[in-house]
């Protein structure tokens, strides 16, 4: 009972330890998320430029 008795008071005084570990995880968990998110947010940017750049060099090459 003693051992029961210990665990469960090491239990409540360290689950601000816990807690803590889990908050950085799951912080970093969506700061990866957001950063993937940003990456391919530029990728498709970039790819539209350079699309938009493209069609427009085409249409003022093209005789009228």
């Amino acid at each position: 009972m003693w051992k029961t008795a210990q665990r469960s008071v090491r239990q409540v005084t360290e689950w601000h330890l816990r807690s803590q570990h889990v908050a950085r995880r799951n912080a970093l968990v969506a700061s990866t998320a957001l950063a993937e998110r940003r990456r391919e947010h530029d990728e498709a940017e970039e790819f539209l430029r350079s699309h938009l750049e493209r069609r427009a060099l085409s249409e003022a090459v093209r005789p009228a």
